[in-house]
C-alpha cells in the first residue's frame, strides 16, 4: 500500500472516535493488552510520562517534551488527535514519524488487526510504542486518548502519572459528575508511582486521594507549587496553570536523577512550538486583522479562552465556529461573546453538526451570524469583512482549527 492507501485503511475501515463517536470506546484493556504483547512490549524498552486529563493534557505534553529534549534525552511524544496529518500523533524530538515507517507497521501487522478487530486508537498506540522502541528513546510523553482507566495508553508503567484537571466533557463515556470522571482518569494511578493533579475541586480531590492512597501513590497538587515560574510561548493565560503542573512533574524528576537543569527549563518552555510543532493552543495565524485560532472545545476550557479573548483590543470580534454533534450547546453557547458577528461552519468529518442547526441554537443565546456551506467559506468570509482593526477568532472545535491553520 501507497502512504495515502494506509491511512485510509486506518480512517475509514475501522472506527475512531474522534470521527465516529462512541464506536471506539472499549470496556476493558485486554485488545490493547493483547497488542503490546504480541509486539514484544515496546513500551518497557523506554521510559514514559503519562499524562490525562479533560483540559490542558495536550499542552502539557508538548511542554515536558520540549523541556526533557532541551535536556538532551531522545523524546518520544505521542499525542491526539492530530491537526493536518496523522503523524503529527508520533513525534521524537519534534519530528514526526516517517511515512515510510507508518505503511510497512501497517501492513506488517495488518492481519493481526482485522483479526483481532483493534480499533483506530488502539493501532496507533501500538504503532508509536514501536516506533519508540525501535528508534531507541529516551522517554515517551503519552497523552491519553479519552479518559484513562480504559485508554488504549494506559498499558503504561510511568516514572510519572499527571492528571492536568477535570471538567464534563464526553459524559455519556466517563460519566455525568465531575466525581465520575475523576475516576475514569485516576486509573492512570499505578501503584508506588508519583501522580501529579493539577487543579481539582472538593469532588475530584477526594477521589485522587483515595485512588493514590490505594496505590500507595504520591500524590503531588501543582496548584501548591509555589516556586520558580518560567514564561512559555504558549501565551494563552490558561497555560499558566499547565506551567505550574509541567514544573510540579520536573522536580519530581530531577529528585529521583534525571539531569534536567534551570537552563533546559527555561528553553524548553520558551521554544515549544518550535521544539514540538504544537498548533492551534491560542495560536496567532496573522495580524491585521488579528487572527486567533484555539482547539478549545468544553465548557472548562472555553471559558479560559473567551476570558483572553475579552482582554484583547479590537474594533470588531469575528468568531468562525463550528461544533460535533454530541457537543452540549447548553454549557458552552452561553459562554460565547454576544458582541461578535459569528459565522457558522459544519467540520469536515461524519460528527460535525449541521450549520443551520448551530445557527439555530446560537441565536437562543444570544449569538448572530450567519451559516457557511463549509468552514473555509466562513472564514474567508469573515477575513474579507473584518477591517485591519478587528479580531478574528477560530474554534469550538479542534476539526474547525484544523482546518484553517
Amino acid at each position: 500500500m501507497t502512504y495515502q492507501q494506509t491511512l485510509d485503511w486506518l480512517f475509514v475501515q475501522l472506527p475512531m472516535y474522534q470521527k465516529q463517536g462512541g464506536a471506539d470506546y472499549k470496556i476493558d484493556l485486554s485488545k490493547a493488552i493483547g497488542l503490546v504483547t504480541y509486539l514484544g512490549n515496546p513500551e518497557k524498552k523506554f521510559k514514559t510520562i503519562h499524562v490525562a486529563g479533560t483540559n490542558g493534557k495536550g499542552s502539557t505534553s508538548h511542554m515536558l517534551a520540549s523541556v526533557l529534549q532541551e535536556a538532551g534525552y531522545k523524546v518520544g511524544l505521542y499525542t491526539s488527535p492530530h491537526l493536518k496529518d496523522f503523524r503529527e500523533r508520533i513525534r521524537i524530538n519534534g519530528s514526526v514519524v516517517e511515512e515510510q515507517f507508518v505503511t510497512e507497521f501497517v501492513e506488517k501487522h495488518k492481519t493481526y488487526f482485522e483479526n483481532h478487530q483493534l480499533s483506530f486508537f488502539e493501532m496507533t498506540v501500538g504503532m508509536a510504542f514501536a516506533y519508540f522502541a525501535m528508534e531507541q528513546i529516551d522517554v515517551a510523553v503519552i497523552e491519553v486518548g479519552l479518559g484513562g482507566r480504559l485508554d488504549a495508553t494506559n498499558v503504561v508503567t510511568p516514572e510519572i502519572s499527571v492528571i492536568t484537571n477535570i471538567g464534563l466533557d464526553h459524559t455519556n463515556f466517563l460519566g455525568t459528575t465531575l466525581a465520575e470522571i475523576a475516576a475514569e482518569k485516576a486509573g492512570i494511578i499505578k501503584s508506588k508511582i508519583p501522580v501529579v493533579i493539577g487543579s481539582s475541586v472538593a469532588a475530584t480531590q477526594r477521589v485522587f486521594e483515595e485512588v493514590a492512597k490505594e496505590q500507595s501513590s504520591r500524590l503531588y497538587e501543582a496548584s501548591k507549587y509555589t516556586k520558580k515560574i518560567y514564561s512559555s510561548d504558549l501565551k494563552g493565560s490558561y497555560q499558566k496553570e499547565n506551567s505550574k503542573t509541567v514544573l510540579q512533574t520536573l522536580e519530581i524528576l530531577i529528585e529521583k536523577g534525571w539531569g534536567i537543569s534551570e537552563d533546559a527549563i527555561a528553553s524548553g518552555l520558551s521554544n515549544v512550538m518550535k521544539n514540538t510543532g504544537l498548533l492551534g493552543r491560542w495560536q496567532i495565524l496573522q495580524e491585521h486583522p488579528k487572527v486567533i485560532c484555539d482547539t478549545g472545545h468544553n465548557a472548562e476550557g472555553l471559558r479560559y479562552v473567551f476570558e483572553q479573548l475579552q482582554a484583547e483590543q479590537y474594533r470588531n470580534l469575528h468568531c468562525v465556529i463550528g461544533v460535533v454533534d454530541d457537543k452540549d450547546l447548553s454549557r458552552i453557547l452561553p459562554l460565547f461573546p454576544k458582541d461578535a458577528r459569528y459565522y457558522f461552519a459544519k467540520p469536515e468529518i461524519s460528527r460535525g453538526l449541521d450549520a443551520t442547526i448551530l445557527q439555530q441554537k446560537a441565536q437562543i443565546y444570544g449569538l448572530q451570524g450567519m451559516y457557511y456551506s463549509d468552514v473555509e467559506q466562513a472564514y474567508k468570509t469573515a477575513l474579507s469583512i473584518a477591517t485591519p482593526d478587528d479580531v478574528v477568532f477560530v474554534g469550538g472545535s479542534t476539526f474547525v482549527v484544523a482546518e484553517v491553520v
